[in-house]
């Protein structure tokens, strides 16, 4: 989705080099092994994983360290919450019912570990036909919203199910980058506001 791919360069230092794009310093286990093979791991692979994906990088001067995590509450979930402080957690979620219980797991797992949760993102939220503009909630609608008000967070913006988003990511140029004027670049960039609104500002 970056438009990155290689393996990472090591610093004097012996640290990994993130994979520079956008303006943007990105790190991924998908760097570090071949382009097809699986990453099957648990337990102990999985925690060291990530503190080989924290600790020995060499990341530099940074605004914010966004970490993308899968759904659920497993290892890598339970990993980052005891290796690193984190400033807040933000739960992504499609509208449908079976995902919403992964994400009111995550937000509740968050809680018992005391991660501050900043609030909810409704992912492919509804479809708009290009050419008749008729809006149909693939999903369900609102799902997210029902969520929130049960957890008392905020939604922090909603994510439409378009094909340019999905065109922009699989050539590796994020809409936000690749048609910033779209209405679905705005999405993600008031989404990204809310976010940050909600975050202590970072250290100079």
């Amino acid at each position: 989705m970056m438009n990155l791919k290689g393996t990472p360069e090591l610093s004097p230092s012996n640290l990994m080099r993130p994979l520079l794009n956008y303006g943007i310093a990105c790190m991924s286990m998908g760097f570090l092994v071949e382009e097809t093979a699986p990453v099957v791991w648990r337990g102990l692979m999985v925690m060291s994983a990530v503190e080989k994906l924290l600790r020995q990088v060499d990341w530099g001067q940074l605004d914010y360290l966004v970490v993308d995590m899968p759904p659920g509450t497993g290892d890598v979930q339970l990993s980052v919450s005891q290796n690193i402080p984190i400033s807040g957690a933000v739960i992504v979620s499609t509208p449908q019912d079976i995902a919403l219980m992964d994400a009111h797991k995550g937000a509740e797992m968050f809680r018992k570990v005391h991660v501050p949760v900043l609030g909810l993102v409704q992912n492919m939220s509804v479809f708009q036909c290009p050419k008749c503009k008729h809006k149909t909630h693939i999903f369900g609608a609102d799902g997210a919203k029902r969520l929130a008000r049960t957890l008392d967070l905020d939604v922090l913006g909603d994510i439409p199910l378009h094909l340019d988003i999905r065109e922009a990511s699989d050539t590796g140029q994020p809409i936000v980058f690749s048609q910033p004027e779209s209405d679905e670049a705005k999405a993600y960039l008031r989404i990204a506001a809310e976010v940050v609104r909600r975050l202590p500002p970072p250290l100079q």
